[in-house]
């Protein structure tokens, strides 16, 4: 399989946010890759994947970062590519990564989610590739339906529940 969306992360101390990425991808049926680079500590090997990330077939990439963060904005100074950051909460609650994502400057553009919001960039990704797929298409308006069932299941949960002063 060629992936179609790479998942970069500055170290495997960031998995446990990117994992919802993954799964994500998995369950919509996505080919994706992971890798560790560091923008400060491999910048050799952020430009190599970044310049050649096109032609070996990746449609978006994914990059996390946390402190300084500026994984996803090297990589998007690299690659004609969308890149959606995310910031990671490392440090200062992750506000630090996140103005550093999201302040980029113009002609540079990466799209940024929310803190550790690793499941709404693999969303994203899937909406972008989804322009030209109509079977990826159909998976997320499943996924969604799902999404719906959920809140409306909880809702009639919540009917049941009994308080004195309740009314509904």
């Amino acid at each position: 399989m060629t992936p179609k969306v790479s998942i970069i992360m500055g170290s495997t101390s960031d998995l446990p946010v990117l994992r919802k990425a993954a799964d994500l991808l998995d369950k919509m049926e996505v080919p994706f890759e992971m890798h560790a680079l560091s923008a400060h500590r491999t910048p050799a090997q952020v430009e190599e994947f970044a310049r050649g990330a096109k032609a070996r077939g990746v449609k978006v990439i994914i990059a996390a970062a946390g402190m300084a963060a500026a994984l996803p904005g090297v990589i998007a100074a690299m690659t004609p590519l969308p890149v959606i950051g995310v910031p990671i909460d490392s440090t200062l609650q992750g506000q630090d990564a996140l103005l550093a994502i999201v302040q980029m400057p113009p002609g540079v553009a990466v799209a940024t989610v929310g803190i550790n919001g690793a499941l709404n960039a693999a969303l994203l990704a899937v909406q972008m590739l989804s322009l030209g797929d109509e079977e990826l298409a159909a998976r997320l308006d499943a996924y969604r339906a799902g999404l719906q069932d959920k809140i409306v299941k909880a809702n009639a949960d919540l009917a049941e529940v009994k308080y004195a002063y309740k009314t509904n």
